[in-house]
């Protein structure tokens, strides 16, 4: 069913933000009405629109086969890229395709529900905390509203879940989310013995990976795409990330040390893995998060689904003594508390890693 009618005059900033954000439509609202040309509050600044002529067409990021976890081969591998890269993608990871597919088939369920049954999880309705529903990335505050709507879901506990999670997702997601975190912790046992930590126990497990947050994220077509972007920007702040997208396409990842953009072509099956912030500091800067974006699309809607493991909010985070120790480096990043890292995060709009100069020394 069609949206309610909005007013015609779409050059109030009021109007659009009450529409997308305050009456539960969304930006996929804003998208059914078909719209010939872009909400101004939309429109990025040059600097920030994806310019084609940024983009490398022959590069792509590496593609790892991790069936045998076990194997030297992939250890290293991991390890390059995280070094190198800061993003591959990981395929034969034991996360079966139904998984991956229900959870995707979950997504644009919830996002096809109405308005009205949306609206339940805006930040002002939704009965925890823990769930909410919003557009573009901090609405009330950034400069241009990014393309898309998502529902960010912070793990608790499956009670906490089943109860408050929105029912027409919440087992796809929450069997989802469990898969994805035992390939991260796979994943971070591969890159701890690179930084010589032999062994994650209870403590490390929980600076590592103690809190787990997912977002399902939904990017309406949109007229004139070029002129906005889908998510600005940015590099994560979680320790690692692992993102599940459908065939659409849209994500580019900043070559490093250069102002070019490769795209990550999306592969049946596989996931896309980065580092995060909290990672690069715990390393003293050997594995890099780096910048990535997300186009609009002017002809397809597009899905993806990234889980995030992070710190627990009280966690202190800094490099490893361990990576200190070995290499006898002097630290790059002072200790810094996890939610006061988070909260510079979410203060600023998506601009890059400026992030990361809070926590440097």
């Amino acid at each position: 069913m069609a949206p309610p009618a909005m007013p015609n005059d779409l050059s109030t900033s009021w109007e659009v933000t009450d529409f997308v954000v305050n009456q539960g439509h969304g930006v996929k609202g804003l998208s059914e009405m078909g719209l010939e040309s872009l909400p101004k509050q939309f429109i990025q600044p040059l600097e920030e629109q994806m310019l084609l002529n940024k983009v490398v067409p022959e590069e792509s990021i590496p593609v790892i086969d991790v069936s045998n976890w076990d194997d030297p081969k992939v250890e290293d591998m991991v390890g390059r890229a995280a070094e190198d890269w800061g993003f591959f993608q990981i395929v034969n990871h034991g996360v079966p395709v139904e998984v991956l597919d229900n959870v995707k088939a979950a997504t644009r369920r919830f996002f096809e529900t109405s308005a009205k049954e949306k609206k339940k999880y805006l930040r002002e309705h939704s009965q925890s905390k823990h769930v909410r529903l919003t557009s573009s990335f901090v609405p009330h505050s950034d400069k241009a509203l990014e393309w898309k709507d998502y529902l960010s879901l912070f793990y608790v506990s499956d009670e906490e879940s089943d109860t408050f999670w929105p029912p027409v997702c919440k087992d796809e997601a929450l069997d989802y989310m469990k898969r994805a975190e035992l390939v991260g912790g796979k994943l971070l046992q591969l890159l701890m013995n690179r930084l010589n930590v032999k062994e994650i126990d209870e403590t490390k497990q929980s600076l590592l990976m103690g809190s787990k947050r997912m977002n399902l994220i939904y990017y309406p077509k949109c007229p004139n795409p070029e002129l906005t972007v889908g998510v600005g920007r940015h590099s994560d702040v979680s320790t690692l990330t692992m993102l599940l997208q459908d065939d659409v396409g849209g994500l580019y990842v900043r070559k490093r040390d250069t102002d070019d953009w490769i795209h990550v072509p999306p592969m049946s099956g596989a996931l896309v893995i980065n580092v995060g912030d909290a990672l690069q500091i715990m390393s003293n800067g050997r594995y890099k998060s780096i910048e990535h974006r997300v186009a609009a699309n002017g002809s397809k809607n597009r899905i993806s689904v990234p889980v995030f493991v992070n710190p627990r909010p009280t966690d202190v985070i800094g490099p490893l003594k361990e990576v200190l120790e070995s290499t006898g480096e002097k630290p790059m990043y002072k200790q810094v508390l996890c939610s006061d890292y988070t909260r510079h995060f979410y203060k600023k709009p998506h601009n890059g890693k400026d992030t990361l100069d809070y926590a440097k020394i």
